[in-house]
């Protein structure tokens, strides 16, 4: 399990991101890269990394369910993911 720090961060930067999405849009159509300088360095989308949400586990990501996939294997055998069940033949 990730640290709560790292967890916080990672949050803390993607409501950066969505704040400064317009303006940061906005500046780049104008070509003001002098403006863009000025804007915070977590405000860029470039700086996020995908997190499971419940664990906080940085490496394998699953970006449909938002989980790691040591996460989502447990809730799929826990039956705790509405849809998935175990394959077998």
């Amino acid at each position: 399990m990730a640290k709560e720090s790292l967890k916080a961060r990672e949050r803390k930067r993607e409501r950066l991101v969505a704040k400064f999405a317009e303006k940061r849009k906005a500046l780049k159509a104008a070509c003001d890269y002098v403006g863009l300088d000025k804007l915070p360095k977590d405000s860029s989308p470039v700086r996020l990394h995908n997190r499971c949400k419940l664990t906080g586990r940085p490496k394998g990501y699953m970006r449909k369910f938002g989980l790691s996939r040591v996460t989502f294997r447990e809730m799929a055998s826990d039956g705790k993911i509405p849809g998935i069940i175990k394959a077998s033949w």
